[in-house]
């Protein structure tokens, strides 16, 4: 990587340093990893470590630990890191330890023990591999301010070296952006591989595409303001597209809030000004229910033909009868980038969707094609397992291991409106 302004792990001197790497594995759902894409990718980072003389320390988050309703964290094998760990020794055959934290609050471990530190001798003395911490949302002060100070000194007491590979981890917490004030801090080599294939969405071949679904418009509605602008066409898929259309063709469908509806008209009104450049999915699929899909309670309707004040039920999916439509295959096959943060349907039993952006998409064999992850990637692999292994080393493909982190990126206009990247760039 040629940018300057990152500091870069390939400029650390690593001999005989305990080296602390924040990565985003969160991968593991009710104890189980589904895809370890992620992991994976940090992969590079970790080796290079090690042949340089490194010792490794591992931290991630997993999940969503902290209760909504009582805001208590729960600690347990839901969002442990075990399943990374067994799945990084059978992988590199290597002997990584968890450290093993005893004081367990209604508020989650309130710091880092001192037990950890006859691990720490043991990986000095090569008798184990690497240790990985604790889920970090398992801390208090992972995510709370009043805490994050002390946890984020804590972390950094561990280790000499602090290396952050964790490109889908944006949000601001102790681990991602306070570690680094601590200790000499670097970009792993995942973070510096996201960063350079954000340019390629920042400067686009054109024309390019960005398609983007979502269950809430909230979550989204800042980016696709922006994408709106930039990209020569925008689809959309999901929640936020059965809104649109409830704005636009003032309709109504099952399930779109007020608070969507409301967004969705803002955004109508916004898109006046930039005329022919959303790409209007026409084919829609309709369920009578949310328990499956089922031949007798499900229809298609071609948005052209709904009267104003229609009402309809859930709206599940996007009929593949869209991407045969004549207009958006061109659109497509015209395209020179396209970028993809979108599962059309309601998971799993809303398919259809999906599958044909997906076969279109891949129908240009020469445009670059950037998915962002999460759902997307996943989907990706469920549903079309030679496409995703042909992406994976694809020259026109790259998958991103945080759909969020993209988005927010496009949202900031720039790399370095993440947190973490700014809090590595401003501690040169």
């Amino acid at each position: 990587m040629k940018n300057r302004e990152l500091p870069l792990i390939q400029d650390a001197d690593l001999k005989g340093k305990i080296v602390l790497v924040r990565v985003d594995h969160n991968v593991v759902k009710n104890g189980i990893i589904h895809d370890p894409y992620r992991i994976d990718a940090t992969i590079g980072t970790l080796y290079h470590i090690n042949a340089k003389g490194g010792k490794i320390i591992l931290m991630t988050h997993v999940g969503r630990p902290r209760n909504k309703k009582n805001n208590e964290i729960e600690i347990g094998e839901k969002t442990s890191v075990e399943p990374i760990v067994k799945y990084l020794q059978s992988k590199l055959h290597i002997n990584i330890k968890i450290p093993e934290f005893n004081i367990k609050t209604e508020e989650g471990y309130l710091g880092v023990e001192t037990s950890v530190n006859h691990l720490i001798k043991e990986l000095k003395n090569d008798e184990i591999d690497g240790i990985y911490l604790p889920n970090t949302r398992w801390f208090r002060g992972e995510e709370r301010e009043d805490f994050a100070e002390d946890f984020a000194n804590q972390l950094a007491g561990l280790a000499d070296i602090f290396v952050n590979d964790a490109f889908g981890s944006w949000q601001a917490h102790a681990s991602t952006v306070r570690v680094n004030k601590y200790l000499p801090s670097y970009a792993g080599f995942l973070m510096q591989k996201e960063i350079e294939n954000l340019e390629r969405i920042y400067n686009p071949k054109t024309p390019y595409i960005a398609v983007v679904a979502g269950s809430k418009f909230d979550t989204k509605i800042e980016p696709l303001y922006t994408l709106l602008k930039k990209a020569d066409y925008l689809v959309l898929g999901g929640v936020i597209y059965n809104a649109y259309l409830c704005a636009k063709y003032d309709i109504k469908i099952k399930g779109i809030s007020d608070d969507d509806l409301k967004l969705a008209k803002k955004f109508v009104e916004f898109a006046k000004d930039y005329e022919g450049k959303l790409l209007e999915l026409p084919i829609i699929v309709e369920s009578d229910t949310l328990d499956g899909k089922f031949e007798a309670k499900c229809r298609k309707h071609n948005i052209k033909d709904l009267k104003p004040g229609t009402e309809l039920n859930y709206v599940l999916d996007i009929a593949k009868e869209s991407f045969e439509d004549g207009y958006v295959k061109q659109v497509f096959h015209k395209s020179k980038t396209v970028f993809i943060n979108a599962v059309m349907g309601l998971t799993p039993y809303f398919n259809e969707g999906t599958i044909a952006l997906d076969e279109l998409i891949d129908e240009n064999k020469d445009s670059v094609k950037l998915y962002g992850g999460g759902d997307t990637m996943q989907e990706l692999k469920r549903l079309l397992p030679g496409l995703y292994i042909v992406a994976l080393d694809s020259p026109n493909y790259y998958i991103f291991t945080g759909g969020g982190a993209v988005l927010k990126a496009i949202q900031e206009g720039t790399y370095k409106g993440l947190e973490p990247v700014k809090a590595l760039i401003e501690n040169i």
